[in-house]
């Protein structure tokens, strides 16, 4: 397979040349490197075999890999950097559309990619691109939020490269492919907790309701798609069948599913709902037959289109109001009604009422489980399902737009629907979400597996429409229980936030505290050293560690300092040569370690 460009470097090229773009061809440029992204997606998916190999010292590096499961993933990812990039269109910040678009061609590379050396650099592409979409919302809480956020995916990358460099000794290839799930190994462990941080698997999920809460507006529609569908995908092609992944899928839906019946904030609200509906796709794959696979997949697809839409709406809210409090809305049918419209399509959507994307994926999911005998686990995962169209299909949209206007003056007088361009996203995203609830088939044809499944039977129609109905009773009745109330509700999070203060302190006062007493000592003692050979090889090695050392510990102040005025607004583009800069001594340690 010849003459084929790598999707994700039309994205990082666009990218780049953004900057130098201005003025009316701005925003035609804008739409013009997504859609040719989706075009190339498009004209892959009708292929099978592998692409853009190259020889790397003695590991053989593969960039692209077509196969069903590849290119459904793919073309949701390309389609949501459409959506995405057309309700920011008015952006006029260069540096955050590159942050998208770079993050986004992460998570392309991981999807077409091959081999762990190269699913490890695109990786954490992902990390550094996305953690800027978190940033660009400037205010102290994003800065704060943004920094656990690569705390912790940084921890995750080091436990996945732990894991690629043992596997790599015990077997001796990097092929990125099925693992041996049914006898693991060490390091199938630390790539498996690799892979489900990425994928917020309980216990390791609190980074995703603190950052995704604090992103921009529009930087939270590409973040709500790509990091945990992404981590998916890396799950199904190498865990397909590994029976905890069944246990954390459904621990994972009923948890997500209790913290967001607790919470106010709208997009918290959404963020803790991703962790439940990705508990689905967890499972699915920890089933790991083809209907189960093939539901992970298409529910992975309904996910991405009904999560961003979502996102896009209460994304609307927050442009216009600029709050995201329930405890300081309401009422809003008023003042944004073709939003309100856009929302409860979405709120169906996740909800999987009939005609609605999740209704043609998540009975796929259950049903699985009870063709493997799972009972127990299809019950918890029809339960956690009951649960979210009380907190996605009810408390949501009722809250928000037609329970007591609790608007300040000011609020109120902001509201309003917003620009056109994310009008015509959401209309795009409210589209796709209807056409694909309607016709299953549209959805199917581009699974992995054969698809034997409808959907539309009359006992499946039925008991969707009782669980529902029963859900709404219940939630008119009990409403009361459900009023948003202005606290904090903490989780797992507690550790989460003081890991991060925790490693702040070490590094600040005793790892620093070593470091120096350590320079000092060989300062005084590299004097005597050096009237020896042995003595000077000694010393000049430390005396460029020391250095090496040194130097990034300015560049990591520098950009800190760069961090603080990005906030302020007086830097736009810069901070990512800092960055980039920062990937490539990552990338050279990386390889010299490897090596």
């Amino acid at each position: 397979m010849t003459d084929i460009v790598h999707p994700s470097l039309i994205l990082l090229g666009g990218a780049l040349l953004l900057p130098f773009i201005r003025g009316p061809l701005r925003k035609p440029y804008l739409l013009l490197v997504p859609l040719l992204t989706l075009f190339d997606v498009v004209s892959l998916s009708g292929q099978n075999g592998i692409f853009g190999v190259y020889q790397f010292m003695d590991w053989q590096l593969v960039f692209g890999r077509i196969d069903r499961l590849s290119t459904i993933f793919a073309l949701i990812m390309s389609l949501v950097g459409v959506i995405g990039t057309l309700y920011g269109l008015h952006v006029d910040r260069a540096g955050e559309h590159m942050a998208a678009w770079s993050y986004l061609a992460g998570a392309l590379g991981v999807i077409y990619c091959a081999d762990y050396l190269s699913l490890f650099l695109f990786w954490e592409l992902m990390a550094f691109a996305s953690v800027f979409l978190i940033w660009f919302r400037r205010t102290k809480k994003s800065l704060s939020a943004g920094y656990r956020y690569i705390l912790v995916h940084a921890v995750g990358g080091v436990i996945l490269l732990a894991g690629i460099m043992l596997r790599y000794q015990a077997v001796g290839n990097i092929s990125f492919g099925l693992l041996d799930v049914h006898h693991p190994q060490l390091y199938t462990w630390l790539i498996l907790t690799g892979f489900c941080l990425n994928a917020a698997v309980v216990p390791l999920h609190a980074w995703l309701p603190d950052a995704y809460s604090h992103a921009s507006f529009n930087g939270a529609v590409f973040l709500c798609a790509v990091t945990t569908k992404t981590a998916i995908y890396t799950l199904a092609r190498a865990f397909p069948g590994m029976d905890v992944l069944v246990i954390l899928g459904v621990v994972m839906t009923l948890w997500g599913m209790i913290y967001t019946i607790m919470e106010n904030d709208i997009r918290k609200l959404l963020a803790w709902s991703i962790v439940s509906q990705v508990g689905y796709m967890v499972a699915g794959v920890g089933i790991g037959t083809e209907l189960a696979i093939n539901g992970a997949a298409a529910h992975a697809v309904a996910h991405i289109l009904y999560k961003s839409l979502l996102f896009m709406g209460t994304g609307s809210v927050l442009y216009m109001t600029g709050t995201t409090k329930l405890t300081e809305l309401g009422g809003l049918y008023k003042k944004m009604p073709a939003t309100m419209i856009f929302t409860i399509i979405g709120c169906q959507s996740i909800s999987a009422a009939p005609f609605f994307a999740a209704y043609v994926s998540k009975p796929m999911i259950i049903t699985a489980g009870y063709e493997a005998h799972l009972v127990w686990a299809s019950w918890l995962l029809m339960f956690g399902a009951t649960g979210t169209f009380i907190y996605n299909g009810l408390k949501l949209p009722y809250f928000l737009f037609f329970s007591e206007n609790k608007c300040s003056n000011q609020t109120w007088k902001r509201a309003a629907d917003p620009p056109w361009n994310m009008m015509f996203a959401m209309l795009i995203g409210s589209t796709l979400c209807m056409a694909v609830g309607s016709f299953p088939t549209l959805l199917y044809r581009f699974l992995p597996y054969p698809v034997d499944f409808n959907p539309y039977t009359m006992y499946q129609f039925l008991e969707t429409s009782q669980l529902l109905g029963l859900a709404a009773v219940a939630f008119f009745l009990l409403k009361k229980y459900t009023v948003p109330e202005a606290k904090i509700t903490l989780s797992m999070d507690w550790f989460y936030r003081m890991g991060g203060r925790v490693f702040m302190w070490l590094v600040r006062h005793p790892v620093q505290w070593v470091d120096s007493a350590w320079g000092e000592a060989y300062r005084v003692v590299g004097l005597r050293s050096l009237m020896t050979t042995a003595g000077f090889w000694s010393w000049f090695d430390r005396a460029a560690i020391d250095g090496v050392v040194d130097g990034f510990a300015r560049l990591v102040r520098g950009l800190g300092g760069r961090l603080r005025l990005l906030q302020s607004g007086q830097v736009q583009v810069s901070i990512y040569f800092a960055a980039a800069l920062s990937a490539l001594l990552l990338l050279a340690y990386v390889l010299s370690g490897l090596y």
